[in-house]
């Protein structure tokens, strides 16, 4: 009798999974008489779309499909595409791999936590897809990873956007000088001695590269080398670097480091990097547009550490202005639920239009993760990724209803229940003192370095 209610319970357990499985499939959907914001044609009046299979495949008036396919009547009503986030830690716990300078090697994918309820706060935001980034303790960090929020899943591959390009963290200035030069007097100490850990982290990298060319040649050649190189999957990664295969997101405040890292990228042939935070962008704009894949900044964060002291509000605005393909991002799972109102604050500072201003969270975020193929945009043929405002998503006082992703509905703002939890997370039951981090989540897990029971650990230890 017991086996047979062990396996009765396994049996449910099995069948609740896989119907939790089916609801991150594709979906279909027909939203009606919309105030459609396609982002790139415009707003579109008493507008339907008509999703199949998770794709956008009709956009129109008084389409009429079969009565079994889901229908959202959106009179009044605002719909525009998923809010994309370029530059998040959100799903992430441990982001630092601080123990060297170049820490190419590790990947974000690998530790993303798919129970983290700041995923289903952020789709209450409207932000359906984040770069869940490695943090900025290194000159070269670890490997992005592009996420959909796919909230519910307990398997992360389920949150993994596998049709995004790969990214890689870079970062200059203060952080990895502080973390590496004082924390451990190792290069880099200075802003020269971050620069010079890229540059040799590339030059080693094609040694690396061309030693594997001359074993590959030898071996066509029937030469008799005694050994192939050894495979370091850290330089593998600066290679495909090298090559175009990733894109460097790196992290940035001054103009002249800013600069510094263009003029390396160029000599190395290097096209695809995005800078993020470039709060001195705006001197910089013109080397932006034209040799890098743009700029992703806050709104209107700045002084909170000297070498971020000096900013404007209207930063984004002359970026666009410009023509530096311009962001806006979070770096905070708080922040992350309101990147609309950040959005809006360009239109107080720099009066862009609607069209320029909900460009920086959506379609200009994914052409900087390399997927404004796929999403960023309501047009025909892209992901079904959407967002519906109860009011325009520029009015402070407009509240997003519903969100979905590739079709289905992962936020409903009337019908969810108050608490969305997948599990307790047990930090939250820790005293405060014990989570203190950083301003912002990049330098989460390096503070420890800076306390003094960290520095006198470190130097007994040496």
């Amino acid at each position: 009798m017991q086996k047979k209610t062990y396996l009765s319970c396994i049996g449910i357990f099995w069948i609740l999974l896989a119907g939790r499985a089916q609801q991150h499939s594709r979906a279909d959907l027909l939203i009606k008489n919309a105030k459609v914001l396609t982002i790139t044609n415009g707003l579109l009046e008493n507008t339907d779309v008509l999703v199949r299979d998770g794709i956008i495949r009709q956009i129109g008036s008084d389409i009429n499909v079969p009565g079994q396919v889901p229908t959202i009547d959106a009179s009044g009503k605002y719909l525009m595409p998923g809010i994309i986030d370029a530059h998040s830690h959100l799903a992430l716990e441990v982001i630092n791999e601080s123990s060297s300078p170049i820490t190419a090697e590790v990947r974000m994918r690998d530790v993303v936590d798919p129970f983290d309820v700041g995923i289903y706060r952020a789709l209450a935001g409207g932000t359906t897809v984040s770069h869940a980034m490695h943090g900025s303790a290194n000159a070269i960090g670890g490997q992005n990873v592009t996420l959909k929020h796919r909230y519910g899943t307990r398997d992360p591959e389920n949150l993994v956007m596998k049709d995004a390009p790969r990214t890689i963290k870079f970062a200059l200035g203060e952080n990895p000088t502080r973390v590496h030069g004082r924390g451990k007097n190792l290069q880099p100490r200075s802003r020269m001695g971050v620069e010079a850990v890229i540059r040799n982290g590339f030059e080693e990298a094609l040694q690396y590269k061309k030693a594997w060319e001359e074993w590959h040649e030898s071996e066509e050649n029937k030469e008799k080398l005694m050994v192939p190189p050894v495979y370091n999957s850290r330089l593998e990664t600066l290679v495909d670097i090298l090559e175009g295969e990733i894109i460097i997101h790196c992290h940035s405040y001054r103009a002249d480091e800013i600069y510094m890292l263009i003029q390396v990228c160029r000599e190395y042939g290097i096209d695809k990097i995005v800078f993020s935070h470039v709060n001195e962008g705006f001197k910089v704009a013109p080397e932006l547009a034209k040799y890098t894949m743009g700029a992703s900044v806050f709104a209107d964060w700045w002084a909170y550490k000297f070498e971020v002291y000096y900013s404007t509000a209207y930063n984004a605005a002359i970026l666009t202005k410009n023509g530096v393909i311009t962001s806006i991002n979070s770096d905070s799972a708080e922040l992350i639920r309101h990147l609309y109102h950040e959005a809006a604050k360009t239109q107080r500072y720099g009066e862009l239009t609607d069209e320029e201003a909900l460009a920086l969270i959506t379609i200009n975020p994914a052409r900087q993760l390399g997927i404004d193929h796929l999403v960023g945009s309501i047009e025909v043929g892209k992901q079904a990724d959407l967002v519906l405002f109860d009011g325009h998503p520029l009015s402070i006082y407009a509240v997003p209803q519903m969100t979905w992703i590739d079709g289905v509905k992962y936020f409903d703002r009337e019908n969810d229940a108050a608490d969305q939890r997948l599990k307790v997370n047990a930090e939250e039951s820790l005293e405060p003192i014990y989570l203190h981090t950083e301003h912002h989540n990049c330098m989460r897990d390096v503070d420890f370095y800076f306390t003094g029971f960290g520095r006198n650990l470190f130097q007994h230890s040496h």
